[in-house]
């Protein structure tokens, strides 16, 4: 006995969910392989926790000094030992 048009239990009509499916996969694919390669190349943000942030290349070690004070690195007793030790060392 056949009831309507089934195409024989096949379910023919339901091959745009294959498709569908086809496609959500490969960009998946994709996006996960885009995601890892960025990873891969993304440099430490500054503000990142644990990882201090570098001076930039205009600063003078006595600027880096004062940043390394501020942020609390370094003593106010070693700040001025350093300091000293920067202002007595000749420059080329």
């Amino acid at each position: 006995m056949h009831y309507g048009d089934w195409n024989d239990g096949m379910g023919g009509g339901n091959l745009w969910w294959i498709a569908i499916m086809m496609v959500a996969f490969w960009g998946a694919l994709i996006w996960i392989a885009v995601a890892l390669i960025q990873r891969g190349n993304h440099t430490p943000h500054p503000q990142t926790p644990g990882v201090a942030p570098s001076p930039s290349p205009r600063q003078t070690p006595q600027e880096v000094l004062a940043e390394r004070l501020a942020r609390g690195e370094i003593e106010p007793d070693e700040y001025r030992l350093r300091l000293n030790a920067l202002q007595m060392t000749p420059r080329d």
